[in-house]
């Protein structure tokens, strides 16, 4: 019997470098392989799925001359970050939120954020965006994570309170967002460690 469970192990590897589309403009993913051919038969597939920018945040790694080289249409925005835990700066959720905002200014633009892994780093950034562009709290949670259940999004709080200064939210507003944020990660707990242990093991 095929094994429908998103967070098995099996399942779990699969789902590091799969093309997660969020809304029309915006998809989430993990990296480009490191082999050369095998990233730019990903990189195709991504151009394929209608990609017209990548937004990296990988501080560890980027891609942007193997990309100007391969898909030179496509747009590379690099802003590279940690992934230690804890939060993410206020400047760094600015920058990703400004470039999406010159992506939007074109036509059929779809932009590919992604990380490492497509966990934490990734997942945040893209739950900023659609913030940023009026979603409900809630609301981007269930649809990041609906369309990649590995999705850890732990920088949630620190984009819920950057995004919300960036909007002039008052911060007894913030502070509800944070709390209904808080119960829907403790009713949708999933193993991060788990996860990126399994990615790391199915390389």
């Amino acid at each position: 019997m095929k094994d429908t469970n998103p967070l098995s192990p099996s399942a779990i590897v699969t789902w590091h470098r799969e093309v997660c589309p969020i809304t029309e403009w915006l998809t989430i993913s993990g990296d480009l392989p490191m082999d050369s051919d095998e990233a730019a038969a990903k990189l195709d597939e991504w151009v394929a799925a209608g990609v017209t920018d990548i937004v990296d945040l990988r501080g560890e790694w980027s891609d942007e001359d193997f990309v100007a080289q391969n898909a030179p249409d496509i747009r590379y925005h690099y802003f590279g970050t940690h992934d230690n835990g804890g939060s993410q700066d206020a400047e760094w959720f600015a920058a990703g939120i400004e470039a999406l905002h010159s992506v939007l200014e074109h036509p059929r633009a779809r932009v590919m954020v992604h990380c490492h892994m497509g966990v934490n780093r990734g997942p945040s950034m893209a739950f900023a965006m659609l913030l940023d562009q009026g979603w409900d709290v809630i609301d981007a949670l269930n649809a990041i994570r609906n369309a990649r259940p590995i999705a850890g999004i732990i920088y949630a709080d620190s984009a819920i309170r950057a995004v919300g200064e960036r909007h002039g939210r008052s911060e007894s507003d913030i502070g509800e967002d944070l709390d209904r944020a808080a119960t829907w990660f403790e009713e949708n707990h999933i193993d991060i460690h788990t996860i990126i242990r399994r990615i790391r093991q199915g390389h």
